[in-house]
Order: C-alpha cells, then structure tokens, then sequence
C-alpha cells in the first residue's frame, strides 16, 4: 500500500500565531491562481456600479408591498429596471444569461393580518456544462424604513448600502460573467437578487426551496449584504477588510466554505484583508443564505467591515455613504469565488476511514469514490483547533485511497477534487457534520 507522509508548509508557523485578519491561507490550501479569472476581477468597474446603485436609489421606496405598477417609483419599477439591464447583457452574449422572473406569492408572517405579497427575484441563471448543479450569488433589491415602521411602504427607503451595494455587486457579477463566460463554466451559476429580505428572508427562502424540489446540487449559496459602509459612526475607516460569515459546525459545509473563500481572498485578492467570522451572521440578525444554510447547503454573507446602524434601515442610508471602490473590492473577492467553484468538478463523495494497524494506529487510510471529471484529488489535513487547512497531501494519479500519516483523533481530513483546468472543489470532510439544524433556528431573518 502506497504511503505518503506530508510535510507541514513554511507557513504554519504564521498561521498559527498571527492575527486572525492578518493570516494568509493561500500557501496553506494550494490554490491556483488562473489568468483568465484574475482578469476578470480588474474588468469590475467602480463607476458602473455606482450607477446602478443610483437607479436603485432613485425608485425611492423598495419595499416589497410598495407601488408594482409605477415605472418610476417602487419594487415594481426597481424589479423592470434590473431585468432590462440584464436582458440586455444576455442579448449582448447570445443568450447566455437566460434572465427570468421568479415569483412567489408568500404570506408576511410578521404581520398580525398576514396578508400575501407577490415577492419577485430577478434570476440571471448561466447554464454550466453540468446543469444539475449550481452556484448561487445573490443580493437583496428591497429597501425599507424599518427602524421607523417596518410597514411603511410608501415613505422614501433609499437603501443605498442595505442592500443596493450588494445588488450593484452581484449585477456588476452578471454582466462580466456574461462577458467573459458566453459558453458557461462547468456548473451553472445564479445571479440573484431578491425580493422580501427585509421581511424574513422571503425570496431567497423561496428559491433555496424551488432548487431543493427541483433536484438541484447547490455547490455554495452567497449573499452580498450591505457592503458600502467603510466609515463608523466614531469615525474610525476601513476600506480593505471584509468580513465573510460561516456558520457552524466546524465540519459543515458552511465552514469549509469560508476557509475556501478565505483562502481564494489571499490568492486573487492579496492586498484586501478577509475577516472570517465563524458563525452563521451578526448577531440576532440573518440574511439570503440562512435559508440555504439551513437546508444543509453551504452558505456565506459578505459584509462590510464596519457598520452604522443609524444609516440602517433609515432615510439616512443614502449614496453619499456608501464608498463604491470598496464596493468593487467585495465584488473581486465574489467573482474569484464564484468563477473559481464554478470552474472545479465536484467535489468527492462517501468518504471513508479507517485506521492502518500496521503502524499501530497512528496512521490512517482515506478512501473516496472516483469523480467523473476529476483530474486528481488532494487530501487535506488539520488539528482540530486550526482554523485554516494546515497541510496538502497529493494524491497519485489514479488513486481513490491514500494511507495518511497523520492522527485523525486529533483532527479533520478533507478529499478535494482537482479539474484539468487546476481548479479545485470545496473539500469532502471526514469527520461529517451532523444533520443540518431544523428550519427556523439561530437568529432573526431579514434584518
């Protein structure tokens, strides 16, 4: 039996004893840096951005029971306006953007009258070679007042930061996708903006419930939200760091996700700091991907380092807050993300273990299914207290099954599969995580 004894890399030392925003897990993860995605990233444009931050703002009110029928003012205008922008860049790609509406009529449960409220995404959905499974990057369109009257829907809700930085973001995704991609990456991938955030996370629950029906693998599900602010209310700016929150188990699909995305900042976006936040959002609030993350899909916010609640869900959250250069950065840090998952094969399933007696113990061999489109597999290793992947351990081509030396009682390993293109998926852990939580857990929705 093949046996392979890693070397624990340089930069453990580092990761180990520095700030947690100062770690850089890229050396640590062996991520491939490709061209042709990096170029992606220095085509995002600050100043397109900002315009469609402004269009929004200029609907004034965003609130989902707000004026469907105006073409000037009200989610219903806000919802055309986003649709002719991206209709125009799957025009521009021949079809490759496949923009469509998807609407759902919802009870609001927050109110004592519960009445039903037609809650409208805008989904830019680009086919991958494989369509059964899809990556989702998503922002929230819809705006409120809702420190005043969470059902004032007729009062100007500009929401310039919460959340049209996060829906520019994700539009600006569309539109150099659409660009650089026209023939689709290896999975599919949804730009999504939401309806019925404010409300309880409406039209994103709706979404994360129509793929699970439809029998879709969801490979990871982001949500930009509220990502202008670089300014605190002391004063105190940071215009560099961004905070991506995973939830628990440390096992979990989730978590692995933002060690993924952590270690993506670090290869493509290097001067920018990434704060992971290990734990499903701030607290007592929610966003877009709890409803994914509570289906036991991978799930991750991006958010803005700093945020001023008294610009929240207020007049007062106007464009001269939000900083669109920063903006732009959150928006490199998403197509890094998104081009990199969409790009790998799927990960390895049924992993197993067992322990090699030969060595008495202290060794152990890792097994996985072979994946159709994978080039090779690497196994990934850390303590159990580490935050980050401590070590890569490559896998012999051709080879399903690898005898590690390395005290799994201690740790976790992961199983990753690697494309011919170099790009790798989110790793399979060993040990799993338990069941995914009952829906309705951990903190408020939509706020």
């Amino acid at each position: 039996m093949f046996v392979l004894r890693s070397v624990l890399v340089a930069a453990l030392a580092v990761l180990v004893t520095a700030p947690l925003a100062a770690q850089s897990p890229s050396s640590t993860t062996g991520l491939v840096r490709d061209a042709k995605l990096a170029s992606v990233l220095g085509d995002i444009e600050p100043a397109r951005i900002r315009m469609y931050d402004s269009m929004l703002v200029s609907f004034g009110t965003r609130h989902t029971m707000s004026d469907t029928l105006s073409a000037t003012r009200g989610i219903g205008a806000a919802r055309r306006w986003i649709f002719q922008q991206m209709g125009q860049w799957d025009r521009d790609c021949n079809g490759c953007l496949n923009v469509q509406y998807h609407a759902t009529e919802v009870p609001i449960t927050r109110r004592i009258d519960r009445p039903v409220v037609n809650v409208v995404n805008v989904l830019g959905w680009m086919k991958g070679r494989d369509t059964t499974r899809v990556v989702v990057i998503g922002g929230h369109y819809d705006s409120c007042v809702c420190s005043q009257d969470a059902w004032d829907f007729t009062s100007d809700a500009p929401g310039a930061d919460d959340d049209g930085s996060g829906t520019a973001a994700v539009m600006e995704l569309a539109r150099m996708f659409a660009k650089h991609y026209p023939q689709g990456l290896e999975t599919s991938v949804i730009f999504a903006l939401y309806a019925g955030e404010e409300n309880g996370v409406l039209g994103s629950t709706a979404l994360a419930q129509r793929l699970r029906a439809q029998g879709y693998t969801v490979v990871a599900a982001f949500t930009d939200d509220i990502v202008g602010n670089v300014v605190a209310d002391d004063g105190t700016k940071d215009d560099n760091t961004i905070r991506i929150f995973a939830d628990d188990p440390d096992n979990g699909p989730s978590r692995e996700l933002g060690r993924y995305v952590w270690a993506i900042g670090a290869t493509y976006t290097p001067t920018v700091n990434i704060l992971p936040v290990f734990r499903l959002d701030r607290i007592g609030r929610g966003g877009d991907h709890s409803p994914f993350v509570r289906q036991g899909d991978a799930g991750l916010r991006f958010t803005e380092m700093y945020e001023n609640y008294k610009r929240q869900h207020l007049p007062t959250d106007d464009l001269a807050n939000v900083d669109f250069t920063y903006v732009a950065k959150v928006a490199r840090l998403n197509a890094a993300t998104v081009g990199s998952l969409a790009a790998a094969p799927p990960m390895p399933t049924r992993v197993r273990t067992r322990r090699d007696r030969a060595s008495g113990g202290q060794k152990w061999e890792i097994l996985w299914d072979t994946i159709p489109k994978a080039a090779s597999y690497e196994i990934l290793w850390r303590r159990s207290i580490s935050a980050q992947w401590e070590k890569v351990i490559p896998v012999p081509a051709g080879r399903t099954s690898l005898v590690v030396d390395e005290q799994l009682d201690d740790g976790y390993v992961g199983v990753r599969s690697i494309g011919a293109n170099g790009h790798r998926s989110l790793a399979q852990i060993y040990p799993a995580p338990p069941a995914p939580r009952p829906a309705g857990a951990g903190g408020r929705s939509g706020q």
